[in-house]
C-alpha cells in the first residue's frame, strides 16, 4: 500500500504548518496503523525534504504530539503485516475530534 499518494502531500502542503492553530482547526491529513498493534499515527503536517511528518501518535494509552518518519512506517514489518493507511479516513477531521474520541 502507498502510504503518501500526491493528493495525501497536496492537502498537506494547503494546510501548512499547523503550530499556531487551535487543535479545531489542524486537520489530520492522513491516519496510520498497524493492523495487529496499538499504535495510531495522525499525521497533521509532512516535510518532503526529511521524508517527516508532525502529528498525533497514540500507543497504548499513551497521547502525543511528535515526529516520526515516512521511512519508519515503510519498514515496520512482522510476519507479512506492515503499517496501513486508512484509506476511509476523512482529510476534514480535527485533531480536536480525534483527541475528543469522536473519530478513530
Amino acid at each position: 500500500m502507498k502510504l503518501l499518494t500526491n493528493k495525501i502531500i497536496e492537502d498537506f502542503e494547503k494546510q501548512g504548518l499547523t503550530g499556531e492553530l487551535p487543535d479545531s482547526e489542524k486537520k489530520v491529513i492522513a491516519k496510520y496503523f498497524f493492523p495487529i498493534g496499538s499504535t495510531i499515527w495522525y499525521a497533521l503536517e509532512y516535510n518532503p525534504k526529511e521524508n517527516e511528518f508532525f502529528g498525533y501518535i497514540v500507543k497504548s494509552g499513551h497521547h502525543e504530539l511528535g515526529y516520526f518518519e515516512l521511512e519508519e512506517l515503510e519498514y515496520v514489518t512482522i510476519d507479512g503485516l506492515s503499517v496501513e493507511r486508512d484509506l476511509d479516513w476523512e482529510s476534514n477531521t480535527t485533531l480536536e475530534e480525534v483527541k475528543r474520541g469522536d473519530k478513530e
